[in-house]
């Protein structure tokens, strides 16, 4: 017995030492060995053909729906206003023909919501390898299947096993080393040492992943003193920036491991984190983010605008409140390559332990991030309008759908403001056809 526990100590020993040589240590002086870019290449040779097997064993009609899966709509939808819709159709204050735009639009919704979807896995145009359940691909061949096989074997027991190990190594580090820089008074040392330990942290969990970042047009990095905005599909969105830079987070105070790493890097890093009961209060939480930005020496603040996490194809409607507080806005648009991994946290259908355990046992994650050019409010622009624009700035970066639709919906029903709008709408079109009835009618 005593034997088996010193070998087992042994392999474990050889097995840590191994990924802090080749992984945790380059992670320090941020530099890579060049194995993830190899294991990426080969990935994506495997992909092409796994591609090619699905082509070659389908029919001609099934391989085409293929091609066009992730494309196709249901619904063609014509993005009229009311009044154009009915335009022909009505004549004096109220047509029952009315009431068929309305139905129209109900069914529309019914059909194909364009927000429920927003918040499901994005669909792919070929099967990645890491599931057998997608009803459009089902056995095609036996080599097929023995790659597959081969799959869950490298991603459960190699690949699963390194990542939990760098996870642990990168989550400790972080607790361990904000902990004892939190001690130090403040000055440039504590700084330069928060910097550290936090990007060695982040690299060390991006190494976790299996990731691989592409940066864009770093000349329009955030700076000090300003605000940094951004599209969300995950909480390791956080992580994929802090990769390249450092950041004074902003976000509600959490329990359980998150609330630990919370209470320990707010020590050496000025991040702003509120309760339950003060995130209601938005006037304080403004107050808060003022004093923030004011002070010019400390790190840009990083904000989710949206407010939850969606899925990857789109971008919804931008918060007014971080665009009230003034000071330089910082918009970067991040994009994950589907074709590896699914990165989109639908936090009300998963679990944060399920997500995790999910995206640390697919293939890797593959990320583009653009650093836009900075913004500032003009002369005139309310809150919600530049909110607007920066949203459809980093839209149209990062190649995602724009929707007005508010991202809470995920969780709640809609607004009344929502269907008060559609009322006062219909309202002015009923009043100007009114008015010019009875024009008509007077002229006559």
């Amino acid at each position: 017995m005593e034997k088996v526990l010193a070998i087992a100590l042994e392999l474990l020993s050889a097995w840590f030492a191994l990924a802090f040589l080749l992984i945790v240590l380059p992670s320090i002086f941020g530099v890579s060995l060049g194995i993830s870019e190899l294991y990426l290449k080969v990935l994506v040779k495997t992909l092409e053909w796994a591609t090619l097997r699905i082509e070659r064993g389908i029919r001609e009609q099934r391989r085409e729906a293929l091609k066009h899966t992730a494309s196709n709509v249901i619904i063609q939808r014509d993005h009229t206003t009311m009044e154009e819709a009915n335009a022909g159709l009505r004549r004096g204050d109220f047509e029952l023909s009315d009431v068929f735009y309305f139905c129209k639009k109900g069914f529309e919704a019914i059909v194909e919501d364009e927000v429920t979807q927003r918040f499901s896995s994005e669909e792919l145009v070929s099967w990645n390898l890491l599931t057998r359940t997608n009803v459009n691909f089902h056995y095609i061949s036996l080599r097929l299947t023995v790659v597959w096989v081969i799959g869950v074997f490298v991603r459960y027991c190699l690949l699963l096993p390194l990542r939990v190990t760098l996870a642990t190594i990168g989550i400790g580090s972080m607790i361990v080393g904000t902990t004892l820089v939190g001690q130090l008074p403040n000055g440039e040392t504590k700084d330069w040492l928060s910097d550290l330990v936090h990007l060695t942290s982040s690299r060390i969990l991006v190494r976790a992943l299996s990731g691989n970042i592409y940066y864009h047009n770093k000349e329009n990095k955030p700076q000090k003193g300003g605000i940094c905005v951004a599209n969300h599909t995950s909480p390791i969105d956080v992580v994929i920036l802090t990769n390249d830079g450092c950041y004074a987070m902003v976000g509600q105070a959490h329990g359980g491991l998150m609330g630990v790493i919370q209470r320990a890097t707010v020590k050496a890093c000025p991040h702003v984190w509120f309760e339950r009961s003060e995130m209601k209060d938005r006037h304080l939480v403004t107050k808060r983010l003022r004093e923030h930005v004011a002070n010019k020496d400390k790190l840009p603040i990083l904000i989710f605008p949206e407010g939850t996490c969606i899925n990857n194809t789109s971008v919804m409607m931008f918060k007014k409140g971080s665009f009230e507080i003034g000071g330089t806005i910082y918009p970067v648009a991040i994009k994950y390559d589907p074709r590896f991994g699914d990165a989109f946290w639908n936090s009300s259908k998963h679990g944060i332990v399920s997500y995790l355990l999910r995206i640390m046992t697919s293939w890797a994650i593959v990320c583009h991030v653009w650093y836009l050019p900075p913004v500032t409010r003009e002369e005139g622009e309310d809150a919600v309008q530049f909110a607007n624009r920066v949203k459809s700035a980093i839209a149209r970066q990062g190649g995602l759908t724009e929707l007005p639709w508010d991202g809470g919906l995920k969780r709640a029903k809609v607004k009344e403001t929502f269907k008060e709008e559609e009322q006062k709408n219909y309202s002015k079109m009923i009043i100007r056809n009114g008015a010019s009835s009875s024009k008509l009618a007077d002229s006559d």
